[in-house]
């Protein structure tokens, strides 16, 4: 009974929960970082989402039973492995959702209708959208967006256009990063088009093109949304901008560590790799800082540095 339990929780994938602290991220740049109703909305709306990506994921691997036998690693998944009856996933996914419905409820309606969009997007993507190549990223890229912007919805601030496409743009170079990533988990072009035909049409040559061409883009749309008239009004200070460093070596390194092969997936990157946690925490505190005190950092460098 304990390894049945263990092993729908597996199915769950909670490791995967951490993609939505994209929720988050509108608490930090509405500056409503010090208000604890809008942490219990956001926090709910956290669970809520989490909730809705297991369903998606339990879903999603129903259907990709027999290619994840293919696959190096995904074969140990536990639908793929026989550990879990579809029976019992399907059972599992009925209960995710509803409940994360309940939960988004709790909050507000549009909320519900963000995850319920979510939702459908993840069962279109595992039915369709997945085997179209660049719209499978870009349906990825778009799931995140979804995430932002559930997390402005839960806490009733203005949607910003600079967070749906600074979170678009960092998240398909994200997506491009993980396709160049399953590549170098195969190793043989043949086998990884055995696991999805899909991979018969993206070849290393394309992805790194692609992981270029997104990365400038994700770096450049950082710049301009913190150089903007109304970020700098915003905050009052543009010194958002002197966070590029740790900008450029997340995106770098995470390129990097992608195209090596090093992690088996990107959420194993997130969770395990020190110097991308330590990128990550130290731009966050320097633009939480940034946001918070932009005014009084501005005075004080000034009198420091005349």
């Amino acid at each position: 009974m304990a390894d049945q339990l263990g092993n729908l929780v597996r199915l769950a994938r909670p490791r995967h929960w951490v993609k939505s602290s994209f929720v988050l991220i509108p608490l930090v740049f509405a500056k409503r970082f010090l208000d604890g109703r809008a942490w219990l909305e956001a926090g709910v709306a956290f669970a809520a989402f989490s909730l809705a990506a297991s369903a998606a994921y339990v879903f999603n691997d129903i259907r990709d039973r027999e290619s994840d036998r293919l696959h190096p690693v995904k074969r140990a998944r536990p639908l793929a492995s026989g550990s879990v009856s579809v029976a019992a996933a399907s059972m599992e996914a009925v209960v995710l959702l509803p409940a994360s419905l309940v939960l988004a409820l709790a909050v507000n309606l549009p909320l519900a209708v963000v995850i319920l969009t979510y939702f459908g997007l993840q069962v279109a993507y595992s039915l369709y959208l997945r085997d179209r190549i660049l719209l499978d990223v870009i349906c990825i890229a778009m799931g995140f967006v979804l995430r932002a912007l559930a997390g402005a919805v839960s806490i009733r601030v203005e949607i910003s256009p600079w967070l749906l496409i600074c979170t678009f743009a960092l998240c398909l170079f994200m997506g491009f990063c993980k396709r160049y990533n399953e590549l170098a988990t195969f190793g043989e072009p043949e086998a990884a088009s055995q696991h999805r035909p899909l991979f018969g049409e993206y070849t290393t040559d394309l992805l790194s093109h692609l992981v270029t061409l997104s990365a400038g883009i994700a770096i450049v749309a950082f710049l301009l949304y913190a150089t903007a008239g109304r970020t700098v009004g915003q905050f009052g200070t543009p010194y958002l901008a002197y966070t590029l460093p740790f900008v450029v070596y997340g995106v770098g390194r995470f390129a990097m560590l992608s195209m090596r092969g090093t992690y088996a997936d990107p959420t194993d990157l997130i969770l395990r790799d020190r110097p991308f946690q330590a990128t990550i925490v130290l731009w966050g505190a320097a633009a939480v800082a940034v946001i918070l005190c932009g005014p009084q950092l501005q005075k004080l460098l000034s009198e420091l540095l005349p």
